[in-house]
């Protein structure tokens, strides 16, 4: 059997690739950065995202994914077939079956414009499953047997916030308050109480560093201050702050208060018997959001449920397509 099997996780701000056999092979943020004149490729990945905010006029680093949907389908396709070119992944026998994860509420054109780039990066087959569905199956949720399990993965562009039971989703909802968010709010923070004006990479190595959901439990942070650089909008200089621990969690607050609105929501539309499950088994956290310092416990607090970051946060999508693609070879 030639055929290889792929699982990609296509995220706004990184891409995950896992390859049947080897485990996650690729790990690298969603960039492309392009010669504005030519229209040439000249970075993808780790490379593209070190020009992010410091091009010149004739290249432009662009994230071709926003809230988890396609916003650029001809950057998105380069960066696709430079990755399975770079994976060696586009056999002399055959082309890949690839599985490629998407948001729970996109739309059909969303989803076929997600299709489309997989088949034009050279797919023979290609599936699509709903993210949170895969998150669970990547952190070694049981969500065949008729019981509830509740999953929040929080990405770069979007969080999905779903209820499992029966291998399906039974309710859920996706909204576009995710990891960018929080960086513009860290941003807008910043500019506003210390008229100094930042980019987007500084706010990301913020909420990395001493980001935190919650103003409890910061004496458990290893760092709890951040020197920051950027532009003074006052005088037009360069200028250095120190931003501390807790001013994240006020600059983040309203976003992530958003997440507990949608986490209820998704509650209060669940049936009771599986309502009856999810506050014994509590609430899984994955993705890139889920290793923001307090936020398992301001959801706990403020659903009165058990919270549990997943092991393996980063990865549990990239890992689930790979599991999902061990059953669908079974069926298949």
């Amino acid at each position: 059997m030639f055929s290889k099997a792929v699982g990609i996780d296509l995220g706004t701000a990184n891409i995950l690739i896992y390859v049947r056999g080897e485990g996650v092979v690729l790990d690298e943020p969603s960039v492309v950065s392009i010669d504005a004149e030519t229209k040439k490729c000249l970075a993808v990945g780790q490379e593209a995202k070190e020009m992010l905010g410091r091009t010149p006029v004739r290249v432009s680093a662009i994230r071709p994914l926003r809230d988890g949907v396609i916003a650029d389908f001809e950057v998105t396709e380069m960066m696709l077939q430079y990755f399975m070119r770079k994976l060696k992944l586009k056999g002399a026998f055959s082309r890949p079956t690839i599985l490629i994860c998407c948001p729970s509420n996109i739309t059909s054109v969303e989803r076929k414009a997600i299709s489309d780039a997989a088949y034009r990066a050279g797919a023979k087959r290609v599936y699509i499953e709903e993210e949170p569905k895969v998150a669970a199956v990547g952190a070694n949720l049981d969500i065949s047997k008729p019981t509830g399990s509740m999953v929040l993965d929080i990405g770069g562009g979007t969080t999905d916030v779903a209820i499992l039971s029966l291998g399906e989703i039974v309710t859920s909802t996706s909204l576009k308050v995710a990891g960018d968010r929080l960086d513009q709010d860290i941003i807008k923070y910043v500019k506003e109480t210390y008229k100094l004006l930042i980019g987007d990479r500084t706010a990301e190595a913020i909420k990395t560093n001493i980001g935190t959901a919650t103003v409890e439990g910061i004496a458990d942070m290893e760092v709890t201050s951040y020197s920051v650089s950027g532009r003074d909008l006052v005088t037009g200089l360069p200028n250095t702050i120190t931003l501390k621990a807790e001013e994240t969690a006020h600059a983040m607050h309203e976003s992530l208060q958003d997440v507990v609105r949608a986490c209820r929501t998704v509650l209060e539309q669940t049936p009771p018997e599986l309502s009856a499950d999810i506050v014994t088994r509590g609430i899984v956290l994955t993705g890139g959001g889920a290793l923001l310092h307090g936020l398992d416990s301001l959801i706990s607090n403020e659903l009165s449920i058990p919270v549990y970051v997943a092991e393996n946060a980063l990865t549990c999508v990239a890992e689930g397509t790979g599991i999902m693609l061990e059953n669908l070879e079974l069926i298949g």
